[in-house]
């Protein structure tokens, strides 16, 4: 099955539950960033995060997460909106670091702390916008605490991205589960004792459980299912919108692209797409601004 989110309901709808199959995701942005391992599973992390975050509200908002940490990887930056498209992009992709006491990946020392930025709607005016310090680094406990101090929402956040050897992505997804208002001590007794036995989300994966195996041990067998929704890497960038871009900017600036660069070639930050303008383009545009 193809990359996906499961959302349903359990214990008596007193809980939220969102569970993502992210690999073909991870592994597209793996590829168009060239990302080295930990980076990989950094990005990874925080793509998934936020294919299911921007599930979360019920209109059709668009979410943008943004980690800025002093580790080596700098800033990553996730887009997500309501149908499922995700794109990304990462400061520094060469990044391969492991713990020297489990072998694995260093995802907490190559994101390092900072600030966690939640943003919704953020190409609009009215962009909702949040900030919390980075706790480790790993991204899953970070946001376990954006939603606990920022939204008043008691949470548990599981991602996780298992590399193979060739670089290549093996597995990657993640659960978000949500305390619902009404929730009593019984409940989250019982998703405390289910959380205990989960090492991580890849484990899950690798032990042969799909998303609805997941969602199932989550919910301890409670969970109603509400929707289903596919998930993949998509930038809607275009040529028009760098069209409009350039006609931004100052006319010597045009001039210098048009005489010095003799055009200019510009590189989309989320999927890499060149976008190359002539310097016919260029005067094109430099016109079209005196009918403003």
């Amino acid at each position: 099955m193809n990359d996906h989110i499961l959302i349903a309901t359990a214990y008596d709808s007193l809980v939220r539950i969102y569970v993502a199959k992210t690999k073909n995701l991870v592994e597209t942005s793996r590829n168009i960033h060239e990302t080295w391992p930990t980076a990989t599973a950094a990005l990874g992390r925080l793509l998934t995060a936020g294919a299911m975050m921007s599930f979360m509200n019920k209109d059709d908002s668009e979410l943008l997460l943004k980690i800025e940490g002093d580790g080596p990887i700098g800033q990553m930056i996730v887009e997500s909106n309501h149908h499922g498209e995700v794109r990304a992009t990462i400061k520094n992709p060469a990044v391969y670091l492991k713990y020297n006491d489990s072998n694995k990946l260093a995802v907490g020392n190559a994101v390092g702390l900072g600030l966690l930025t939640v943003r919704r709607n953020p190409h609009l005016k009215n962009a909702f916008t949040s900030s919390v310090n980075l706790v480790n680094g790993e991204i899953a406990e970070d946001l376990t605490y954006y939603f606990f101090l920022s939204e008043q929402t008691r949470s548990s956040v599981g991602l996780g991205v298992l590399v193979n050897e060739d670089q290549s992505v093996k597995q990657a997804g993640g659960f978000i589960i949500q305390l619902l208002p009404g929730a009593t001590d019984k409940v989250i007794d019982q998703i405390e004792k289910v959380l205990e036995d989960i090492k991580s989300v890849t484990d899950l994966f690798e032990s042969g459980l799909d998303t609805h195996g997941i969602i199932s041990k989550l919910a301890n067998g409670t969970e109603k299912l509400l929707d289903i929704k596919p998930v993949r890497y998509f930038c809607s960038c275009t040529k028009d919108y760098y069209f409009e871009a350039i006609k931004k900017l100052d006319d010597l600036v045009i001039d210098e692209m048009v005489h010095e660069d003799n055009g200019a070639e510009i590189i989309c930050q989320y999927c890499k797409t060149k976008y190359h303008f002539s310097r016919e383009e260029l005067e094109e545009i430099k016109e079209s601004k005196k009918n403003i």
